[in-house]
């Protein structure tokens, strides 16, 4: 019996000792890093008709890396995928408007934010009626897949809007100019990227309501690696690189860029 014990208690540290070593190493301690990004939203993460990858968070996240002293890859991907995408290894970062919030935070460790905005409200460039959260009582507002930005709406401002779900933010755009939705509301700088694409029919409200706290997204638990970004993300807003690229992709869409100073971080642990 002691024997067999023994033998159970010898697999059983074999079995962790090797769980330990499978666990990921910290993006530090790796040469290249997987970086993910929308592929889906203009000026933010976009794939051109070449296939690469283009926006504010594609260059965010190659001036991270830079910083690290890493290469950096690019892989597309969707907001119901994020943290997937992350648990599963298959990304060592994800920079794809990742908002920070407790509930990710279980799963995901985050590093930053890089940018701090608000939710808002795109709307056909004759409608009126619309001025704040307010007005969307009883309005037809679209929910994309994988993000909470229509029941930010519904649940935490309890207002009784009509919630349409739709597979994705061109699909949004598409019925609001057909007149089956009456607003598009989500985090500013998605708002304007897409009114910088579709020209002159869509304006932004500029309500600014629910401040938004883009993350970057990466395994929980590294925290070296976590304190290194946000070494990185402090670096990009004092050499000016932020409000450089800030201005690049949306300083077109009517987007207030007046402030741009190092966000308060999360902290790492």
């Amino acid at each position: 019996m002691r024997r067999l014990l023994a033998v159970a208690l010898t697999l059983a540290a074999l079995a962790a000792a090797g769980c330990a070593a499978d666990r990921p190493e910290s993006v530090v301690d790796q040469d290249e890093i997987v970086i993910a990004v929308r592929p889906d939203l203009p000026s933010i993460g976009h794939r051109r008709s070449d296939g690469t990858l283009e926006g504010f968070d594609v260059d965010v996240g190659r001036y991270i890396a830079g910083r690290l002293g890493k290469k950096a890859t690019f892989v597309p991907v969707y907001a119901a995928e994020r943290e997937q995408v992350v648990t599963s290894g298959r990304a060592d970062l994800v920079l794809a408007t990742y908002t920070i919030s407790m509930d990710r935070k279980q799963r995901v460790l985050f590093a930053g934010p890089y940018h701090v905005s608000y939710q808002d409200i795109l709307v056909r460039r004759d409608e009126t009626a619309i001025r704040g959260v307010r007005d969307l009582k009883g309005r037809r507002i679209c929910e994309v897949q994988g993000a909470n930005a229509a029941e930010r709406v519904v649940e935490e401002r309890g207002v009784a809007a009509e919630v349409v779900p739709v597979r994705d933010y061109a699909a949004c755009v598409a019925a609001l100019k057909g007149g089956r939705l009456d607003a598009i509301t989500t985090n500013d700088v998605i708002l304007a990227g897409l009114a910088i694409q579709d020209g002159s029919g869509l304006r932004l409200v500029n309500a600014q309501f629910n401040e938004q706290r883009t993350g970057v997204g990466m395994r929980k638990g590294d925290v070296e690696g976590c304190e290194a970004v946000n070494r990185a993300i402090t670096a990009m807003y004092q050499d000016g690189t932020a409000a450089r690229l800030l201005s690049r992709w949306f300083g077109k869409s009517g987007l207030n860029l007046s402030t741009v100073a190092v966000p308060q971080f999360e902290g790492c642990s």
